[in-house]
């Protein structure tokens, strides 16, 4: 089973990613913070992580530089509710996989995560 590790401050979207990922079929990890989505991605063995754009105390950006440090294979998506270019434009240089701006459509999402496991372990 894949797992993916949701790293967002928003209690409900936590909740409805975490939901949604797993009638799908696929191990979820949550986390509130910056520093809980490391400490998990350094305890689990995740194939993909969602990560918010803008978080109090380590933003998305902090999260996904440290991410690459010591990974850059595992997909990184972003999500943000801010349509700040050049946050895009720097996360994409980080090694961000896509972007998804909030409020994102749930199906689009599900499909993006879906494409990415069919190439990534075909």
């Amino acid at each position: 089973m894949h797992k993916i590790l949701v790293v967002d401050d928003q209690y409900g979207i936590r909740v409805l990613l975490n939901e949604v990922f797993q009638s799908a079929g696929y191990v979820v990890h949550t986390a509130e913070n910056g520093f809980v989505g490391l400490d998990l991605f350094e305890q689990h063995k995740h194939d993909l992580v969602l990560l918010d754009m803008k978080m109090p105390g380590m933003d998305g950006l902090d999260i996904l530089t440290k991410v690459r440090a010591t990974d850059k294979i595992t997909p990184v998506f972003m999500m943000t509710a801010y349509g700040e270019l050049d946050l895009v434009i720097q996360a994409d240089r980080l090694g961000a996989n896509k972007h998804f701006t909030k409020p994102f459509d749930v199906d689009e999402l599900v499909v993006a995560v879906n494409e990415i496991f069919k190439s990534k372990f075909s």
